[in-house]
């Protein structure tokens, strides 16, 4: 049986030459970069290098970028090294109803500690008013945290918008730049961003990799204590692996992000044509105008999205409900529940397909094809 993988917002498989450029830093390239000797002076130079490059990617200074375990830490690292180093100014935050819980989760344990957190709605296309930001801004409001782009329905916000917004005001601009990093084209100048945060795994790099762009200036307290590593932003003996293969995970994804946003642009295209062509009833969730080109969306009437994911697992094809999926029951969507409403079918109905590396046209028509078979099957 052939096994299709469209499920690369949750994970992508690391990239051959991503393998390869890692692994002389597992082998003999393995001194500690703090070290000052041979061995920890190679390691320090790919670091030093890695650091240069990624902050390239983004038009940022290499004393800008603090590498991470991860878009977790990033995130956390953000909004509560943001919240305490700036608690003297004020303890209000905004953010949005359909962020990653990496964010929902970190607002929610600061609102134990006694600060006070703004959720924004989303319309039905999973957006954020500009408006609403504004009209939620206080003078004690001391960071705004607004996700890129929305990893359940790909959602863009008005990141740049946001960013011209808040040039006059105290609050910290933070923004969940994981599943958008490497498919847009990102400017930390021009959107006027103090804090991002990336996932190497993401983009066909290692899993417990990342880093936070943290703009030079910004005072962000740290999370972790220890060494003096990252400027003393971050302690603990950096993942010298992990981080060469962010750097090259980073390269490629520049080099190829026209030829990927065709491709994966081609894919929504496709897999929508072949469900029409099979008269099979279905809605996308969210504006395809104003999303992520690898994230589709899909609502399909009557159907239970445990049925669906089992029976495309069954078939060979690997999706995702968009949401945590514990112990065998899947929670309702937040993301959804905030576009549609609590009571809409949607929340129970649909699946989230997305691409990447090692997806073809004809897995895409496939895919379409065995999905709509599904629907038919589990709605007649």
């Amino acid at each position: 049986m052939q096994h299709i993988y469209l499920d690369h917002a949750a994970t992508s498989p690391m990239h051959p030459d991503v393998v390869e450029r890692m692994l002389p830093y597992m082998t003999e390239i393995f001194g500690n970069p703090s070290s000052i000797h041979y061995f920890g002076r190679k390691s320090r130079h790919a670091v030093d290098e890695a650091r240069q490059s990624i902050a390239d990617s983004i038009h940022a200074k290499p004393n800008e970028i603090v590498f991470t375990s991860g878009g977790t830490e990033a995130d956390n690292l953000a909004i509560m090294g943001t919240a305490f180093a700036m608690q003297g100014k004020g303890k209000h935050i905004i953010t949005s109803a359909i962020e990653h819980h990496a964010v929902l989760h970190t607002c929610e344990h600061l609102e134990k500690q006694g600060y006070t957190v703004t959720y924004l709605p989303v319309n039905e296309d999973g957006l954020i008013s500009v408006s609403d930001v504004e009209a939620a801004l206080t003078p004690e409001t001391i960071l705004v945290t607004i996700m890129f782009g929305n990893n359940e329905v790909g959602a863009l916000q008005p990141i740049k918008e946001i960013g011209e917004l808040l040039q006059d005001h105290q609050a910290v601009f933070h923004t969940d730049a994981v599943q958008a990093y490497g498919l847009v084209d990102i400017d930390v100048n021009e959107y006027k961003v103090d804090l991002l945060s990336v996932s190497a795994h993401k983009i066909n790099g290692p899993k417990g990799t990342g880093f936070l762009f943290m703009r030079e200036g910004n005072k962000v307290a740290p999370l972790l204590f220890g060494g003096e590593q990252e400027k003393k932003r971050r302690a603990g003996t950096e993942n010298v692996a992990g981080i060469v293969g962010l750097q090259a995970a980073a390269q490629l994804a520049k080099r190829t992000i026209s030829e990927k946003n065709s491709l994966y642009q081609e894919f929504k295209q496709t897999f929508v044509s072949v469900l029409n062509e099979h008269d099979v009833s279905f809605a996308v969730n969210g504006d395809l105008s104003k999303s992520l080109p690898h994230v589709l969306n899909i609502y399909f009437p009557g159907t239970n999205v445990e049925s669906m994911l089992v029976n495309l697992d069954l078939a060979g094809i690997a999706a995702s409900s968009g949401s945590a999926c514990t112990a065998g029951s899947i929670d309702p969507s937040h993301v959804l529940v905030a576009m549609y409403g609590k009571d809409s079918d949607r929340i129970a109905s649909s699946i989230r397909f997305s691409f990447g590396l090692g997806n073809t046209i004809e897995d895409i028509r496939a895919a379409a094809l065995e999905t709509a078979k599904i629907v038919k099957r589990l709605t007649n």
